[in-house]
């Protein structure tokens, strides 16, 4: 009975607590609605989710998740500098191809996510048979060494969190 009702309850957990931070404050009113959305949303969407993503390393997701928000806090000061200090024709934009050892669709969009989170880099298009990711970098001289910290950083970690 309980699953019927929450048939992701990770996923009300995160809606009610977006909604609280959302609403810029814990209040009685404010936990209701988001208990409602959480509900309701998992409910009406439950036809989209086939199945649910396996996640085996529920540890591994925290870890995940300090990286990306490191990650994410020194992108902005890289990406202040180049645009406080470089000149546009210094700059080595170019689009990367990341090839994907993953074949999972919840860890491939996850990757797609975090790259288009990170300040000077964004996610533009997967391959048609899924084995590569297309990657535009605001500065890339080396893009052999982005590549490399994208598989290693990201999609080494997410393989350990689906695998």
């Amino acid at each position: 009975m309980l699953a019927r009702l929450l048939p992701h309850p990770l996923l009300t957990l995160l809606l009610t607590l977006v909604w609280i931070l959302l609403v810029n404050g814990p209040s009685a009113g404010s936990l209701l609605m988001g208990l409602g959305l959480g509900i309701v949303l998992p409910l009406l969407t439950r036809s989209f989710w086939p199945d649910r993503p396996v996640v085996r390393a529920p540890l591994r997701v925290v870890e995940y998740g300090l990286v990306v928000l490191w990650d994410i806090c020194v992108a902005n000061v890289q990406v202040a500098y180049l645009v406080l200090f470089k000149r546009p024709e210094e700059l080595r934009s170019r689009f990367l191809v990341v090839p994907l050892d993953t074949r999972i669709p919840e860890a491939i969009v996850t990757l797609a996510g975090t790259i288009t989170m990170t300040p000077g880099t964004v996610s533009c298009d997967i391959s048609a048979d899924g084995r590569s990711l297309l990657v535009h970098a605001l500065d890339a001289p080396d893009p052999e060494a982005v590549v490399a910290t994208i598989k290693q950083r990201y999609e080494r970690r997410l393989l350990e969190i689906f695998g």
